[in-house]
């Protein structure tokens, strides 16, 4: 069983509030992981994707005050959301009788309905976990668990798996649980070809600039649709908008966000990619370890970082830009070999910008200075200096 780095973190929020939500995909590990928060204290599990355990809350006022003691795990919280409303009046009765943490552990698969709904009923009262596939930081960080976690992705199951033909064969799965089930569910009814068709595209343009209307025209929809579609994959966290940073520096910069499909594994199974040859060999690549390293260095950074991109008319460009809370940037340029060779362009955005720190992370282990202010590192490198920032 792989610890997962969340669990401290749904731990710690519980001892703060009275309510944590633990958000993220779908097969992502919240269920496995809220049992095993469930196992430390009494508690009681339901899931509300189940008939008979909606049926237990047909009268949720009695049956929350039979559990007051208890810790309350709701799965699939988008089944039932207007318990929330129910929730805030159970917290404040339990605060009055001193009774007002760890009371209900929240699980959902969608960030924005979830939010949406929590945020009206209980706002003062609960925390927010996210919580992603697996990272470097929970699998390891050799050569071998790089590139398995790499090619297959975080999704456990899909990591885990014995061989990398079940693997992409658990992938296409989720694809396609998702296409049938989950999307018409959270958003707007699409055809689920229409859906993979877009998903398919956004994986094959990894790491490129956002243009709807040239989506739109390759799927015979509008440009507002497309819109919306990536909004929804992004509200179900599996897609990331990487923004542009602006800077008032005098120069033309680009305005439109970076896609990403945040699971390697995602973008390979879209592609057909079974192996770990079939990736090396395929244009999308070097698109592909960017996104990988970029989730990466995002988890990794300090909480209140904000993520960016950066690119000028002229061409000066940053792959991945970080500003701490406090306002420093790092800059970063990402390669998918070996060789960590800096291009004209990232020399002239580390000027443009002046940040702190600048470094190309590359596949290989070899740390060292290129210059006074880049630095050559490996990945699990990069991550060590992001975590001690």
């Amino acid at each position: 069983m792989i610890e997962r780095d969340s669990r401290k973190m749904v731990e710690d929020a519980l001892r703060r509030q009275a309510a944590v939500a633990l958000i993220g995909p779908r097969q992502v590990g919240k269920t496995t992981l809220a049992l095993k928060v469930g196992q430390t204290a009494p508690s009681i599990y339901l899931d509300l994707e189940d008939p008979d355990d909606r049926l237990k809350l047909s009268n949720p006022n009695l049956f929350f005050e039979r559990y007051e003691d208890q810790l309350v795990i709701l799965d699939e919280i988008h089944r039932m959301p207007e318990i929330f409303d129910t929730l805030r009046g159970v917290i404040d009765r339990g605060r009055r009788k001193n009774r007002g943490k760890g009371r209900f552990l929240i699980l959902g698969s969608a960030s924005i309905d979830l939010l949406k709904q929590s945020g009206e009923s209980l706002a003062g009262r609960i925390a927010y976990v996210t919580m992603d596939p697996l990272h470097l930081s929970e699998v390891g960080t050799s050569r071998e668990d790089q590139d398995r976690l790499w090619l297959r992705g975080g999704f456990p199951d899909a990591y885990l798996a014995e061989h990398d033909k079940d693997s992409f064969k658990l992938r296409r799965d989720f694809i396609r649980t998702y296409l049938e089930r989950d999307i018409p569910m959270f958003g707007p009814r699409v055809p689920a070809t229409t859906m993979e068709r877009m998903w398919m595209m956004l994986s094959n343009l990894q790491g490129s600039l956002l243009n709807a209307s040239n989506l739109a025209r390759s799927l015979d929809i509008s440009a507002q649709s497309v819109t919306r579609y990536i909004d929804l994959l992004c509200d179900l966290l599996l897609v990331r908008r990487l923004p542009p940073y602006h800077a008032n520096i005098g120069k033309r910069l680009v305005r439109s966000p970076k896609t990403y499909v945040r699971d390697s594994g995602l973008v390979h199974a879209l592609l057909g990619l079974k192996t770990l040859e079939d990736v090396l060999g395929h244009q999308v690549v070097g698109a592909s370890w960017e996104g990988f390293v970029i989730e990466e260095l995002i988890a990794a950074s300090p909480e209140a970082s904000r993520h960016f991109f950066y690119r000028t008319a002229a061409g000066a460009e940053l792959d991945y830009l970080l500003q701490h809370p406090d306002g420093r940037l790092w800059a970063v340029e990402i390669k998918s070999g070996a060789a960590a060779k800096v291009s004209r362009g990232f020399d002239q955005s580390i000027e443009d910008l002046d940040v702190e720190r600048a470094f190309v992370v590359h596949a290989g282990d070899s740390a060292h200075p290129i210059t006074e202010k880049i630095e050559a590192v490996g990945v699990a490198a990069a991550l060590d200096l992001f975590r001690a920032a």
